[in-house]
């Protein structure tokens, strides 16, 4: 991974991710909001033929490409060797640990120490994966895969042609895992071809060179121009002010909000680290931040290491950071009906590639500091792995409700209360996702509503409310009769259902804030 000892940097770097992937095996149940949805949906794409389940009655696979398919097959493919929530942990597993991986990578691939790539660990974590956003970080840790391959097939003229082919086949898996990672790419990529010297440049055939970089892009570039003309082209369903729908076309102004310019940069250090009640996700944040200011201290003080970027080159990586920045500050918040919370996720690639380029110090402290980043994942990892352990048991009555629940339940949340004592997201806000998983039904609300989903419905939704959020929405007589069980958090039941509660509602259990109730057959 760097100069000095070899040996102690492999060591480092490794226990660093080993560190950093921990916390997500502390806990059946990770805090992640979209997460109880988006199991239920692969556990339906894996099962869509299963008669056990009611998923063949009710749901039917898109035919055309949807910004979750890169996730969903990926994990519904390990499934078939794994169980499906193991699946899903190594995935995360390989998200979390693909960011340093793959700035570690982006690094070598600029002529720079790969040391700074253990300070990514903490922006694995952080507001995107508390409202667990998965498509997007994982696209965020290839698309920095695809920029150092990119720069490679521009810069080794022996395997040229390999890089390029290896580039192109992962700029296509960034396209399918979330377009987020490859409008970054859309301008890290002119800006790496304009900034990146070619050995033949001294020749005066500076295009022959570049030429198989930029075809690798034409396969996903197609692939997008073929997705977001569809997206574009297709009627949207317009509906001003309503939640999970367009206020107006696509990118006009009533559709899209915006976050003022020093709202974003006040929000930005809260969100790289904002998932734990106690604020003891932070430490890990502060711990890397201390180390690349006492690199750039070192820097400064003369302890270099000699420049192999050109005048030019040596800004490449500072210049990747400033796009991802600008992305963060000057994107919507939401595009409404397509995607939502649509800047603030660049904050985890921007803040990764603002420490990144701290200047080169010299080979023989680079050890040195490659642990100390170690030492800040471990103090990361700490403190998320007990509170992930505190909300496991805080989630665990959900696994119980599923054990008393017969197969094929029509499940309505009545989610009152979102929020849990140990983290700071509304995790419990898709609970009834999970009972519906296990024993193969449906909720009231699904992603499968929405276009982002490569699962549909076969015909119109069960009633609900408008939004997730308001479950007050809920009408007995309206919505009642599609479903048989209901979770409740937050309130007494008998604030819903009234005289019902003991006769047409029958509660089964309760625990944890939760109450389990079934509607009489």
């Amino acid at each position: 991974m760097t100069s000095g000892n070899p040996k102690v940097a492999r060591t480092a770097f490794t226990l660093a991710l080993l560190a950093g992937v921990a916390p997500l095996f502390c806990a059946r149940q990770l805090p992640m909001v979209d997460l109880p949805q988006h199991l239920h949906l692969i556990s339906v794409l894996h099962r869509l033929d299963d008669p056990t389940t009611l998923y063949p009655r009710v749901f039917a696979a898109r035919a055309e490409l949807t910004p979750y398919v890169g996730y969903y097959d990926t994990v519904s493919l390990l499934s078939w060797v794994v169980p499906l929530e193991l699946a899903n942990r190594l995935f995360l597993a390989a998200m979390v640990a693909g960011l340093p991986l793959a700035m570690a990578f982006l690094l070598r691939s600029l002529g720079r120490p790969r040391w700074p790539a253990v300070l990514a660990i903490p922006f694995a974590y952080g507001d995107s994966f508390g409202w667990g956003f998965v498509n997007s970080s994982a696209s965020f840790a290839l698309a920095l895969l695809a920029a150092g391959l990119f720069v490679r097939a521009l810069v080794d003229p022996g395997r040229r042609r390999r890089w390029a082919v290896a580039h192109g086949a992962v700029l296509v898996a960034v396209v399918l895992m979330h377009v987020q990672g490859f409008l970054f790419l859309a301008l890290a990529l002119p800006f790496l071809l304009l900034t990146t010297r070619v050995p033949e440049d001294a020749t005066g055939r500076a295009l022959r060179p570049r030429i198989p970089a930029l075809l690798s892009t034409a396969p996903a570039v197609l692939l997008f121009l073929v997705w977001g003309a569809g997206r574009l082209l297709a009627p949207a369903e317009v509906e001003a002010g309503a939640p999970w729908k367009a206020w107006g076309p696509l990118l006009s102004s009533q559709n899209l909000s915006f976050k003022p310019l020093q709202q974003n940069v006040e929000e930005f250090p809260e969100l790289l680290a904002n998932l734990l009640r106690d604020g003891g996700d932070r430490w890990g944040l502060r711990a890397v931040t201390a180390i690349a200011v006492v690199a750039l201290a070192l820097w400064l003080s003369g302890q270099r290491s000699p420049q192999r970027e050109g005048p030019v080159e040596r800004w490449r990586i500072s210049g990747l950071a400033v796009l991802a920045g600008l992305l963060f500050l000057l994107l919507p918040f939401d595009i409404r009906g397509a995607i939502y919370y649509l800047n603030t996720r660049y904050a985890h690639l921007a803040a990764p590639l603002l420490l990144a380029a701290v200047p080169p110090v010299a080979a023989r402290l680079r050890p040195m500091l490659l642990v100390a980043g170690g030492l800040a994942a471990l103090v990361l990892a700490l403190p998320l792995g007990a509170a992930f352990h505190a909300f496991d048991a805080e989630a665990a009555p959900l696994l119980r409700f599923a054990e008393e629940t017969p197969p094929g339940p029509r499940i309505m949340g009545l989610i009152f209360e979102p929020g849990s004592r140990v983290v700071r997201h509304p995790v419990f806000l898709h609970a009834a996702a999970v009972p519906a998983r296990l024993c193969g039904g449906i909720t009231n609300f699904s992603f499968a509503r929405t276009p982002h989903s490569p699962i549909r419905y076969r015909g119109s939704p069960p009633p609900t409310f408008p939004s997730e959020w308001r479950p007050d929405g809920f009408r007995w007589d309206s919505m009642a009769p599609a479903y048989d069980h209901f979770l409740v958090r937050g309130v007494d039941p008998a604030a819903i259902f009234g005289a019902r509660l003991g006769t047409e509602v029958t509660p089964l259990d309760s625990a944890g804030g939760m109450a389990w109730l079934e509607k009489g057959r």
